[in-house]
């Protein structure tokens, strides 16, 4: 059974590298997280200060360490720079072999096919190293470009859940998307 036991492992694509984010990258995704648009529809208000970026990170990172959630920083690898991040917030292996994900980027990497490129590594990384079955993403119904990007990577939508989680702002309706692993060959082979 797949244990991370805080080891965020490096993978590479194309254009970009998936990494382990670190306190020296809090300035770069601090511009990120503390942008109103990217933030808008996460369960995430938008950063007032780089330190609440570093202690994120500090926290994503300690996650990992406790089996609740791997993240990893997206850099350019053409730039070092980082244009998002992309992961698992959570996973259950006993019993169900399923994984939310999650992801965001920077708003001027916004439709240059960066995220796709990214779940290029994270999608295979869930089914055939962590052992998943089902792959989850939880999005909030207004956030449509989200919901759009999910159904052109294979992922379905299954429905609305109705205040299914709990905000500063009260209550929230998410839809559900998701991808089985046999659904994600079929696709790989197209």
């Amino acid at each position: 059974m797949y244990k991370c036991k805080g080891r965020i492992p490096e993978m590479e694509t194309p254009r970009l590298r998936l990494r382990k984010m670190r306190r020296k990258d809090a300035a770069q995704m601090f511009v990120h997280w503390s942008d109103r648009e990217v933030t808008r529809y996460m369960n995430l208000a938008p950063m007032i200060g780089t330190s609440e970026a570093a202690d994120m990170i500090g926290l994503l990172n300690h996650m990992a360490g406790e089996e609740d959630a791997i993240r990893w920083g997206i850099e350019l690898k053409a730039t070092g720079k980082l244009i998002g991040s992309c992961g698992f917030n959570t996973w259950q292996l006993e019993g169900a072999f399923r994984g939310e994900i999650g992801y965001e980027l920077g708003r001027e990497y916004w439709r240059y096919g960066y995220m796709s490129e990214a779940f290029t590594a994270l999608l295979p990384f869930g089914y055939e190293t962590m052992g998943l079955n089902r792959i989850e993403a939880l999005v909030d119904p207004r956030n449509t470009a989200s919901g759009t990007f999910l159904t052109s990577q294979g992922f379905t939508r299954e429905g609305l859940l109705r205040q299914v989680q709990h905000t500063s702002t009260g209550y929230k309706d998410m839809v559900m998307y998701s991808l089985l692993y046999d659904e994600f060959l079929r696709n790989k082979r197209r």
